[in-house]
Order: structure tokens, then sequence, then C-alpha cells
């Protein structure tokens, strides 16, 4: 990578992914969100940055090697990925209702993916001056070992301390976590540690058991973050700036809702990669939500390159 080009590092767990076809037919491929968000923030790179992802994954095994291959043909470097001897990638299926939304089945116990910080210094540890933007989510704290999450933010805080951007999307899956109280714990050291955090407000809601909405976009909004985004589906996306005014965006309507699947991921690439490119946070908001509503309307995580929308950050 010249010197020239920002690196971004995202860390997490890609899956083998099973997709229903239709009765007793599924269809193959990888997917996990923060590998979603790496492979859109690839394709609108330009020659601003480059993308890396970290992981562990097996040593030899076939799936392994398939999405190492496939993370490279997108143009995703896999130099901070861990190969570990005798274990998998984790695996899920999925299913879509009439309305396009999801339903996740997951066998991740035993992922490769959550030993990434076990044992001696990760490629992540060992190269944190490399990294320039590090982004994570809330998955990719929640699948880690106690262990591991304090390896995790003890990287985090030596990348805030040398000028590194940390960008933290709060992604929530209850059934990750032991409590929601363990979450929350987390959570308030990942946004204590975050330059920017992408937060869904309903996953905020749903961790947090709070009821009012008004309350929790109000209270979202004073984390301690430089920059905070706050999506809210075919709600307006809030973003409040770094010198504290507030703007909103008007999320892109669609005839046809086919698969929700890395609507979040997609918006957290848009919004991140054309930051990258010098856009001012409003602007940035239009093309997340671009991209995540051109992505609901086809099946599955990742749409076709052709299929990307044209002048995004116009």
């Amino acid at each position: 990578m010249s010197a020239s080009k920002k690196r971004v590092v995202a860390l997490g767990e890609c899956m083998i992914e099973l997709r229903n076809v239709e009765s007793g037919l599924m269809r193959q491929s990888f997917g996990g969100d923060t590998l979603n968000t790496a492979v859109y923030l690839a394709r609108l790179a330009g020659s601003a940055f480059g993308v890396s992802y970290a992981t562990a994954v097996g040593k030899n095994d076939p799936y392994s090697l398939a999405m190492l291959s496939s993370w490279e043909a997108e143009g995703i470097a896999t130099d901070f990925v861990r190969r570990r001897a005798n274990e998998l990638p984790g695996l899920y299926t999925i299913q879509v209702d009439e309305r396009g939304e999801r339903f996740f089945s997951y066998w991740r116990q035993n992922s490769a993916a959550r030993n990434y910080f076990e044992g001696d210094l990760s490629p992540l540890e060992a190269r944190l001056g490399e990294v320039d933007v590090f982004y994570l989510s809330g998955i990719s704290l929640a699948i880690l070992p106690p262990a591991g999450r304090a390896r995790l933010f003890a990287a985090m805080e030596t990348l805030r301390k040398r000028g590194a951007q940390v960008v933290f999307d709060n992604n929530y899956r209850a059934r990750l976590w032991a409590s929601a109280e363990e979450a929350c714990r987390a959570y308030e050291i990942a946004y204590s540690l975050a330059d920017l955090a992408l937060v869904t407000l309903s996953d905020e809601l749903e961790m947090q058991g709070a009821k009012g909405e008004a309350q929790m976009l109000e209270r979202v909004a004073a984390y301690p973050c430089r920059e905070v985004v706050i999506k809210r589906g075919a709600e307006p996306t809030e973003v409040r700036c770094e010198d504290g005014s507030r703007v909103t965006v008007a999320a892109e309507r669609v005839a046809k809702v086919v698969d929700t699947t890395a609507a979040g991921d997609s918006f957290a690439a848009g919004y991140l990669a054309a930051r990258l490119h010098g856009l001012a946070p409003e602007a940035a908001a239009r093309a997340g939500n671009r991209l995540a509503a051109t992505v609901i309307q086809h099946p599955g995580a990742i749409i076709p390159a052709a299929a990307m929308p044209s002048a995004l950050f116009a």
C-alpha cells in the first residue's frame, strides 16, 4: 500500500452463509457484518484509502481458503488475518420473509474468529502503527471472550493515542451476550474509545431496555465520541457533528424492499468512505442512505459490483 493511502482495518468475523433458495435447497456464500462493510468500503476506496480485514480463519480448510480468495478478489488485503490450525469459520443460515425481513440461525461457538487475540500478538496488535482507521462493531466485541475483549480495548486505546481514527458501529445481537448488562458495560468502553459512532437506535433501545425513542435519541447524541451518526431505518438519519451542531438527512425510499440484509453495514461503508474522501457529515449521510437503499433492493448482503450506485459522492 502506498504511503499516501490511508489504511482502513476492519475487525470481525466472516462466516459461511447458507441462504434458503427454495424448499430443500440452499445457496452457499460468505457474510458477516464488518466483512460486508469492508467489501463496500473497498469498492468505494478509489485512491483515498485501502482496506484490510482482521479476523481468524482456519489454516487449510476449503472454506477458509475460499474466503480469503473472495476478499482478495474484492480488493481487501488479508495481511491482518490470523490462520489457526484445526479451527474453522462459523456458519449461519438465513431465511427472508415476503417483507424482506430476515431470520438467522447460527453455529459459531467454536469459530476461529473468537480466538483472534488468543496466544501471542495478533497481526493487529503487532502492526498498530500501520493503521489509520480502525472499524469494529458490537458483534466484533460480542464474539470475543473477556480476555480477548480486554486486548481489543487496549489496542483501541493505543490507536487513539497515536492519532488513528476509531469507528464503532453498535450492531447489538442479544443472543451473543450473557446479559444486556454485560453488553452495556462493553459498549460504554467502546464508545469512550471511539472517534466516530454509528448507532442503530433500535439496537440501543433494545440493549438498554429503554422505551422512549425521543429520550434515547438525545442520550445517544450526547455520547463521548467526536461524531455520532444515528441510524433509524426508514426514518431520517441524525448526525451530531464534532462542533456540536446536528444535521438531519432523510432516508431514501424504495418501491420494494427485497432483503434488508446488510442495510446498516452498507450505510456504514457509504458514510465512512464519504468522510474519508473529504465530504461533510451531511453529504456522507446521503451517501450512506443511497447505498443502503440500493442494497435492500437486491437479495443477499453483497450486491453485484455492477449494481453499485453511480455518483455516490456527487
